[in-house]
């Protein structure tokens, strides 16, 4: 008897002799002795197929009430697969059937747990607490559950009329919360633009401020220092001139040069000496 390892695993082979489990097989071609060999008896040998493929289960329209006392139906999918075939067969009756059950139970002690409000704002809660429920028991019989989600959840009618209100309410609230929002931040983005505009104005005056005072002060101290240089010239033609009454009379004379050059100028000369009338003002002692 030769297992065919090259064959796809999708079932697992309970052997037993005569009623007795003898072992788990793997996929594969196998050959079962005949019952009766040379006079000898041999073992009754019987072969159960278990699938271990990945399965779904739906538990359906399942009326539970919530914690406020409003019945709601919920369909739950379940996916799951046999992780141990023996587990599986021998220590529970039916495994789809117990795991039907025990998904069934689970779904009502959440929901029992939580308000209409917790249930419609976190589904996924469900499907948390299922899992935490039933894995651990469901590794028991050999079943390893993949998922369990929350397919449909059906309300009673009036109800459903008002949550669809309620909803449409919400909606509506929430656009009226983004369009203030939005507003409130075009507004706030506007102050701060405005604010950083007069700022900047601010800045650039004072900068330009800052500019002409500083050229007005360059220009008082370049007219300060042309003056005294100035000043100081003078200072030193005149003493040059006081040491030298050459120099005086030279500088008169171009003057007058220079002065006989336009027809208009009129010169005066020993005023102090003689009046506007022509006569003697001074008297000479004899």
């Amino acid at each position: 008897m030769q297992p065919n390892f090259g064959a796809i695993v999708v079932h697992r082979g309970l052997y037993y002799e005569d009623g007795k489990l003898a072992k788990v097989i793997e996929a594969g071609r196998y050959k079962i002795p005949r019952r009766h060999r040379w006079l000898r008896r041999r073992p009754t040998v019987e072969v159960m197929l278990v699938d271990v493929r990945e399965r779904e289960l739906t538990i359906k329209g399942q009326e539970i009430l919530t914690a406020d006392k409003v019945a709601i139906r919920v369909s739950i999918l379940v996916q799951f697969r046999v992780t141990d075939p023996k587990a599986a067969i021998h220590t529970v009756d039916n495994f789809e059937d117990r795991l039907y059950s025990d998904v069934q139970l689970a779904a009502r002690r959440s929901l029992a747990s939580m308000t209409l409000e917790e249930i419609l704002t976190n589904r996924n809660r469900l499907s948390e607490d299922i899992l935490s429920d039933v894995t651990e028991s469901a590794n028991g019989y050999g079943v390893a559950i993949r998922r369990a989600d929350v397919k449909d959840l059906i309300f009673p009618g009036n109800l459903q009329e008002i949550m669809n209100r309620v909803l449409a309410a919400e909606r509506h609230s929430e656009a009226q919360l983004v369009e203030a929002r939005t507003r409130a931040e075009v507004e706030q983005i506007e102050a701060q633009s405005r604010a950083e505009t007069t700022r900047c104005d601010a800045e650039a005056e004072a900068e330009a401020r800052r500019l002409r005072e500083l050229a007005e002060a360059e220009a008082t101290r370049a007219k300060v220092e042309a003056e005294t240089r100035a000043y100081e010239e003078r200072a030193k033609a005149a003493e040059v001139l006081e040491g030298h009454p050459a120099l005086l009379r030279l500088a008169e004379l171009e003057t007058l040069r220079e002065l006989a050059q336009n027809a208009n100028a009129r010169l005066y000369l020993g005023l102090d000496r003689v009046s506007l009338n022509g006569t003697d003002s001074g008297k000479h002692d004899s």
